[in-house]
């Protein structure tokens, strides 16, 4: 399963993707995470998987090497799918012991499990096309107007990019490990959730400590080569955009609108039985309250005229 962590990976290959510049790839991201938090139908998240698809299509990063990443996040979407099925309120479908499956929380799950996929897939997809300088090139001009406020953008952006190359460092290095102890005995599979939790101190202790020497070895490294932070650091290759960027910023954001667009369309359209009921019922209350209206006012007019 620790082979199966795409996040911070880099697929080396020629496409129109991997010569976009990261600031692009950067804020595609962000408008994508965003799409998917705006949907409320099936449309929107329709238009979402057939964007994704094209985007995968035209990185030429293989698909079953992108699935292969959703492996490491099962357990985050079965707990996910359980809180979401027993604990959303609503018209109760099925009941099992104290605990009741609503309708509403079926919805609910079903839209959280293709969001959280969606959406580890599409940050997969920005890391597995853009090399780690690069990555912090994007983040740091980025993140450049963020210098108003006093705040070390090249350090930060340092920061983000070393921490998403040590994953899949640290991955390896995890896999090493364990054949090492299991090859001396340990048990990693067998028992318990709390025999299992045993068996991995054996695993965490060389690991930390692999973890500390590596970052100690690359800060002697940075300090060897006299590095200083950002300031008055120049770019042997100064990102620039080009047409092609501006053509796909010009797509996100087509991309972003139609999709908001299709998602509302069942509102605009279609009503249901339960809506079509309120909305006359709105109608019949705010005739009757004009009504009530005109009959006091004619009333008082009658008082004003007795007295």
């Amino acid at each position: 399963m620790l082979r199966d962590i795409t996040l911070g990976q880099y697929y080396q290959t020629e496409s129109v993707i991997h010569r976009l510049d990261p600031r692009v790839k950067l804020a595609g991201t962000v408008i994508y995470i965003i799409s998917l938090f705006c949907f409320h139908h099936v449309w929107g998240y329709l238009c979402a998987a057939l964007f994704l698809f094209a985007v995968v299509k035209l990185s030429k990063v293989p698909f079953k090497f992108m699935i292969k990443g959703m492996r490491s996040i099962l357990f985050l979407l079965l707990i996910t799918v359980v809180f979401n099925l027993f604990l959303t309120p609503g018209e109760t479908v099925l009941t099992i012991w104290k605990l009741h499956i609503t309708k509403e929380g079926i919805r609910i799950a079903v839209f959280m499990v293709i969001r959280l996929t969606m959406l580890i897939i599409g940050s997969s997809l920005m890391t597995l096309t853009t090399t780690p300088n690069n990555l912090t090139d994007g983040m740091e001009k980025a993140m450049r107007p963020l210098r108003l406020f006093h705040l070390p953008v090249h350090e930060i952006a340092m920061i983000m990019s070393i921490a998403l190359r040590f994953i899949p460092i640290l991955m390896e290095e995890t896999d090493k490990i364990m054949k090492a102890q299991i090859a001396r005995g340990a048990d990693f599979e067998s028992g318990n959730i709390f025999k299992k939790a045993k068996a991995m101190v054996p695993l965490l202790v060389p690991l930390f400590i692999s973890a500390f020497r590596r970052a100690n070895d690359l800060a002697m490294a940075m300090e060897a080569r006299c590095y200083r932070g950002g300031e008055g650091r120049t770019k042997m290759k100064p990102l620039v955009y080009k047409k092609r960027d501006a053509a796909a910023y010009l797509l996100l954001f087509t991309f972003l609108a139609g999709s908001i667009v299709v998602d509302r369309i069942p509102n605009m359209i279609a009503k249901t039985p339960a809506e079509e009921q309120a909305v006359m019922t709105e109608r019949v209350l705010t005739e009757t309250c004009a009504e009530s209206d005109d009959l006091h006012v004619e009333a008082q007019a009658i008082i004003y005229k007795i007295k």
